[in-house]
Order: structure tokens, then C-alpha cells, then sequence
């Protein structure tokens, strides 16, 4: 009897995802991460240095990389207590940088997995330059079924990838992974049920990305379903927008500042950490 190994990528939407992540090139995260080495897809926290402004260009960009940095770091403050020996996945890992980080501050084994299998060459090439990739690598897999052993992680997080799937089939992934007791991190964009539906500026954050923002409530429901239950929600719309503002002002714009911008202070969509256990 022979077996079909299950394709990574499963559906055309899936293919049209990572043919834009193998694609991408965009500076705002080349040219941010070239800063120090640490390669991100995600957005800032924290208030901007003013004078930044009246510097070089150079000098936007990287304070744009430090605040993306800090929000980082704020997710990984909220990781539990993760020991050396622990392992931890982050699902939809970009080019790396947050797992990097991961393994610099816990000193424990770090899988990166994502359906762009140039992120994931790039991210394995980071982790042999910095020496850590026998405690670091990526993975070309799909994180609602990555292959990884039951009750294997400590903790698990997203950083800003939720929307490109559905949430009852990832939480039910990660709540197999996670032993009892194991924590569940995601910091993501969401709209507000309160206001209805997706907003014109929400809209067009789905369409410049691809990706289909779900809303605020979808989260806790899909929880709830798979035996991930929170223990922090963080509003963290307010320290975001800075960075927006900001970034809107930078060599690096590429025009979807506006949507964010609008969706954050209209209330339409947020930007939340949320920090869930496994029972």
C-alpha cells in the first residue's frame, strides 16, 4: 500500500497567499530588517522619537524597526514561563525575526512554519548566520496541520497571521500542540462587531493583503471551541498608531497607512494581544 503525502498548500486561496509572500520584496520589510539583521512582518508599538523627523531618512527607518521590534517583544512577554528546555512555535513566522528573538531571550528550541517557502529559506539562512540554527529553524508547512507531535509546545503564538485563516481550524491545531497547561499568544488587526461589519478601511486592508480580517468576537469564540482559555486582552490600538503615523510620513509608505489609520480611529478595527491557556 502506498500513501499521498497531504500538499502543504491546499486550496487556490492558499497557492495565491504564498505566491504574494514568495514574491514580496517590499522595503518596509527588507530595508527595516537590514537595520540590525532582525526581519519582520509585523507592525510598531510605542510612541515615535519627534525627532526622528528632522534627521535622515535613515534615521526614520530605524526607529520604525525599533518600535517594530518592541511589539516583539511585547508578545513574547506574554509567553508564559518558557524554560531552555522548552520547544515553541510560532505559526505564520515571516522571514523569522520574532523567532529569533524567541530563542535569544528563552534559550529554548524555536519551529517557524509558513507557506511561503522563500520566507522559510530566508529564515533558516538568518538562523545559520546567527549561529542558532540548531536551536532555530523554519519550515515549509501549513499551520493548520504542521505535522508537529501532540502536546509538544510550551507556548505557540501569531503574530499578526490569523487573517489568512479559519480560526476554529487553527485554534483546534494549536490546542493539539500545546501540553496542559501551555500558553497561546496572538497579537492581530480585528473588526469590531459593535460597529457591524467590515468598514471601507478595513476592506481595503483586506485587499492590499490579501488576507480576510476577522472580526473581534470570532476570536474568543474559536477559543472557547478548542480549550484555549484567556487569561490577557490587551487594547493595543492606542500605542499602535504612532507607528502608523509615522510610517505614513517614511520613505517606506506604501499607501495602505491611510486605511489603518482611519480604521484605528474611527473604531472599526482594533489591534489586540491576546493571551489564551490550554485546558
Amino acid at each position: 500500500m502506498t500513501s499521498t503525502a497531504i500538499p502543504v498548500l491546499r486550496t487556490a486561496y492558499q497557492q495565491s497567499i504564498a505566491d504574494y509572500w514568495n514574491a514580496e520584496r517590499d522595503p518596509v520589510n527588507i530595508r527595516l530588517g537590514e537595520v540590525d539583521g532582525l526581519f519582520h512582518h509585523h507592525y510598531g508599538l510605542g510612541d515615535y522619537d519627534p525627532a526622528v523627523l528632522n534627521g535622515s531618512d535613515d534615521d526614520v527607518i530605524a526607529e520604525l524597526h525599533r518600535l517594530e521590534t518592541a511589539q516583539a517583544d511585547v508578545l513574547l512577554d506574554h509567553l508564559g514561563d518558557v524554560r531552555p528546555e522548552d520547544a515553541l512555535l510560532d505559526a505564520g513566522c515571516g522571514r523569522g525575526g520574532t523567532s529569533i528573538m524567541a530563542n535569544a531571550r528563552f534559550g529554548c528550541r524555536v519551529d517557524g512554519v509558513s507557506i511561503s517557502e522563500k520566507q522559510v529559506e530566508f529564515g533558516n539562512g538568518e538562523a545559520k548566520r546567527r549561529g542558532v540554527d540548531d536551536k532555530v529553524a523554519f519550515h515549509f508547512r501549513n499551520m493548520l496541520d504542521t505535522g508537529f507531535e501532540t502536546g509538544s509546545r510550551r507556548s505557540i503564538w501569531n503574530n499578526e497571521s490569523t487573517m489568512y485563516v479559519d480560526l476554529f481550524e487553527l485554534f483546534a491545531e494549536h490546542s493539539r500542540l500545546l501540553r496542559f497547561g501551555g500558553r497561546y499568544v496572538t497579537i492581530t488587526g480585528c473588526y469590531n462587531d459593535v460597529t457591524g461589519g467590515r468598514s471601507k478601511a478595513v476592506s481595503q486592508i483586506d485587499e492590499r493583503y490579501t488576507c480576510s480580517v476577522h472580526a473581534r468576537s470570532q476570536y474568543f469564540k474559536a477559543m472557547q471551541a478548542n480549550g484555549l482559555v484567556p487569561i490577557t486582552v490587551v487594547d493595543l490600538t492606542p500605542a499602535t498608531i504612532p507607528y502608523w503615523e509615522l510610517r505614513e510620513q517614511s520613505s517606506v509608505a506604501t499607501g495602505v497607512e491611510k486605511s489603518f489609520l482611519q480604521a484605528y480611529r474611527e473604531g472599526s478595527f482594533h489591534y489586540l494581544l491576546i493571551a489564551a491557556d490550554k485546558v
